[in-house]
Parts: C-alpha cells; structure tokens; sequence
C-alpha cells in the first residue's frame, strides 16, 4: 500500500517513524524551511528530519493548490495520505488516494474541532480527552470518524505531559486505523450522530491576548488556564517591580482556596515561597520567567527580588 504521510511538528515526527516502521511510507510532506531563533538560521521541521534519516522522498511545497505540487502526489500512485498536525488540504489533495485521506485529532471530536484542542481542554478543566482518527471532507476536523480511544487528564498535567499521552496514544491508533483500511474492515460514524443539544467545544487557535492571566478569577480556573497554556505558548502578565513592568510567564503553579484581604495580582512572600492574591484565594508560584530572563522557581523568585509593593496586572 501506497501511503502518503503529512505533517510538520513533533507529533507527527513521532507517528511518521512508527507508521514507516510498520507499512512503509511512499513519500513525506511537510513544511517548507523557515528562519528560527535569534541567530534566524534555517530549521527543518522535526517531520522532515526523519524522512531524511529514514531516506523516504520528500516534498515541502509552498502552494498545496499548485498543480505542480498535485502532479507531484499523483506519481507517488497514492492510496492512502495520513495527516497529523499539518494545514488544511485542498479537496484535489484529500480526495486523490484511492482509499481517503485520514487524519489524527487530539481530542473526542465532535468536541475540541480545532488548532489547540490540547490546550483548550486543560484550560476548560476537562478531566478526559482523547484521540480520534477520521476521513478529512470539505470542513475542518468534520469528517467519519473511525476509532476514538480516551485519555484521562490527571490534575498534575499541563499542555506539555498531556501533548505526550496524546503522542503515544495517537500513534497506536494510526496503526490500527491503517490495519482497518487495509483489512477492508473500516466502520466509520457521523460526527453529527454524536452531537446531542448542546454545539461541540471548539479550540480555535491561541493568540498573544488569549494567553494573558485575569488575577480576577478563582484558584482553579487560573490553575487550570495556566498549566493549559504551559510549557507552550505560555500564560504571561505584567509584573509591576520597583516601578517597572515587566512582561512575566508563569509556568507553573499551586491553587490554593482562602478568604483573604489582599488586592487580586497583589505578591506576598512567606516562607521562602511567592503567592498571588487571586478571588478567593492564592496562587503559589512554582516557575516562571522575567521578560529577558531565565526561568526561575518561585523561592528564586521569592528571595532573589524586593516584592514589597510588587504586583501582577
């Protein structure tokens, strides 16, 4: 079988390396080279260093419209392309394999459709997720879904440990999805079959303004917003220090539930540890990092600057 693999970040490196292994894999797609870094030197996407290792041909068009590109597709003779973690294809593109196009979606569609279903479902304190493969059709993230399995989310993860449960669990499930296809054996369920009275959780993309913690807010929900955001893209807010502000990430975090008199963002230290005064009580400070600086824990943070009078905006 014939399979065309896309995809760019590390995810999709993971499900590359694990699919070529088991089927083989015709011809590799991912991003074309971008500058990174301070020194902007050119780095290849962690999908496009395994189909250097594993010597698998490759293509990085610029254009998934052109009919180069397509042209291209075409004399890989495709009947299967997998999609993880990649752009949204032209239908000249998902509907040219003679057996679909699937993809591999970090959650249980219908909910979480979209760019950060990781993040989204941490940050809206969901105590489960999943993964799902599905046919890629006309809409993003629509399509049949083939197999589902879920993940639990435990208190302690953030964005990053459950991008790793997801990692491993998807690449399971691309496997026994492709066995599927193979075998002729697939059964596939509408998405709209799934969906009861209430519209599915969406996880559009994150900006820069989505990131910015509100101090208004009670313990758990700042907790759970900022292990969401963490170690990526970062949950951020402005630090007002000896009269400067400082734009601050902060990584890592305890709620704690209390009555108090403090100002939400207000600092205090004790202990040889930071808190936050948030509505209803406080948010320890584990790590986070001054704009220009290294990432620090909160007793660096506690002992090595003057925060009286500090505070979070």
């Amino acid at each position: 079988m014939n399979i065309i693999f896309m995809g760019t970040p590390e995810i999709a490196a993971f499900c590359l390396n694990k699919i070529h292994s088991e089927f083989g894999v015709t011809a590799v797609v991912t991003a074309v080279d971008k500058p990174a870094g301070r020194g902007k030197k050119i780095k290849f996407s962690d999908v496009k260093k395994i189909a250097i290792e594993k010597n698998i041909p490759l293509l990085q068009p610029k254009n998934l419209k052109s009919n180069d590109f397509i042209n291209q597709l075409k004399t890989f003779n495709p009947d299967l392309i997998v999609v993880v973690a990649f752009r949204m294809l032209p239908k000249d593109v998902w509907a040219l394999p003679k057996l679909g196009t699937i993809n591999l979606h970090a959650s249980l569609l219908p909910d979480y459709r979209g760019a950060a279903p990781i993040n989204w479902a941490i940050i809206n304190g969901e105590n489960k997720t999943g993964v799902t493969t599905f046919f890629i059709d006309e809409q993003i993230d629509t399509g049949k879904i083939i197999l589902q399995k879920e993940i639990p989310i435990d208190f302690e993860d953030n964005a990053g440990t459950l991008h790793d449960k997801i990692m491993f669990a998807g690449s399971d499930l691309l496997i026994e999805t492709i066995d599927l296809i193979k075998s002729g054996n697939v059964k596939t369920i509408e998405q709209n079959k799934l969906i009861q009275n209430t519209k599915p959780k969406l996880a559009h993309k994150i900006n820069k303004n989505d990131c910015k913690i509100n101090w208004d807010n009670e313990p758990i929900k700042i907790y759970n917003f900022i292990r969401g955001m963490s170690p990526f893209p970062g949950a951020w807010s402005v630090l007002i220090l000896n009269n400067k502000k400082i734009n601050t990430k902060i990584f890592g975090v305890k709620p704690i539930s209390q009555t108090h008199n403090y100002s939400n963002g207000q600092i205090i230290t004790k202990n040889k540890k930071a808190y936050i005064a948030v509505n209803q009580g406080f948010i320890e400070i584990i790590s986070l990092r001054l704009e220009g600086k290294k990432t620090i824990s909160g007793e660096q943070f506690a002992y090595g600057y003057n925060l009286e009078n500090a505070k979070f905006l």
